[in-house]
């Protein structure tokens, strides 16, 4: 592999195209043409990354079918409300590249996860995969040591991407959980909000630290009935991104709790923003998949609720704190 077609020039994917053109040829794709423009005559996205400046090995592209010719592997890091339709295009297109995402989320309506919808799209026998961890993108961006995690449904891809991408600041381990690796870069989100409400109203480090610890749990339970695996979830794309989500400065989602425990309305949080903040639209999908597969998930459920306005911040941890004494386990 030496030419990787990179699908989405928002902040995460930006970083990675640049951090891949440190070694090997990077087309960066968007399909707006006039942000492709400004990124041509900057040599940098300024609109999501700042000005950091684009190794020579980094070219940007408008048009998904010039950006995918000839590349080795491609790289989707687009929204995962976007992510059918880019798979369909591509379809439309005959690829044939090993294909890996790094969007994390679950789909809108459906509450399918992005392997899910993989599977529906491409067929459980192409070579696909998903790249998670915990990772900002203002750090990789800066050279600053990371470590994530590459799963695909066949090992030897997962060895040879997972090569492609390692290297200088971004250290990549391999798996084929690909199921535990969507699942905990998904529900983290979530759990990233009820951090973020916690800090904000004031209840220290004690509650951070109990509401990471269980809504791991929370997560361990929710992928495990969808088949997969306990050691995943203690892993860089379990407990790791999770742990950054819900305490890092650059945490869009821990933002949103922070602004709803101060008592801004949702909408006006989102329009602040400027970014996706995927755990606002994954706890609906969450809690919609969990009563299906019947596991309980009651801190995913409160910040459901809370998003969605039946209740307050203050009501959602009262009725957390107000539940029943039980056993400790997974």
């Amino acid at each position: 592999m030496s030419k990787v077609a990179v699908l989405g020039a928002g902040a995460w994917g930006t970083a990675l195209a640049m951090h891949i053109a440190l070694q090997h040829d990077v087309v960066l794709w968007a399909r707006n043409s006039g942000h492709v423009s400004g990124m041509r005559k900057a040599r940098a996205n300024p609109l999501y990354l700042g000005e950091f400046p684009f190794p020579e090995k980094l070219t940007v592209e408008d048009d998904l079918a010039t950006a995918v010719a000839g590349a080795d592997l491609i790289l989707s890091v687009v929204p995962t409300a976007g992510f059918r339709p880019i798979l369909q295009q591509l379809k439309a297109l005959g690829i044939s590249q090993p294909f890996i995402w790094a969007n994390k989320g679950l789909e809108p309506q459906t509450a399918k996860l992005p392997f899910e919808v993989a599977q529906e799209e491409l067929g459980s026998d192409y070579p696909w995969g998903v790249l998670s961890g915990p990772s900002f993108a203002a750090e990789l961006v800066r050279g600053l040591p990371t470590a994530i995690t590459l799963a695909a449904n066949h090992k030897e891809l997962a060895q040879q991407a997972a090569q492609l991408i390692h290297g200088s600041c971004l250290r990549v381990y391999n798996s084929t959980d690909v199921i535990g690796a969507s699942v905990g870069g998904a529900v983290k989100n979530v759990m990233a909000i009820a951090a973020g409400i916690s800090d904000g109203m004031g209840f220290g480090n004690n509650a951070r630290a109990a509401m990471i610890t269980r809504g791991l749990a929370e997560i361990t339970r929710f992928g495990m009935a969808l088949g997969a695996k306990a050691d995943t979830f203690m892993g860089l794309a379990g407990a790791g991104d999770l742990i950054l989500t819900c305490t890092g400065q650059y945490s869009r989602n821990r933002e949103v709790g922070l602004q709803l425990a101060s008592g801004k309305s949702l909408d006006s949080i989102l329009a602040g923003l400027g970014h996706v903040a995927e755990g606002v639209n994954t706890a609906r999908e969450v809690m919609r998949r969990a009563e299906v597969i019947h596991v309980e998930m009651p801190i995913t459920y409160e910040v459901n609720q809370l998003l969605t306005n039946q209740k307050t911040a203050q009501d959602a941890v009262s009725a957390l704190l107000g539940r029943g004494q039980r056993q400790e386990s997974a």
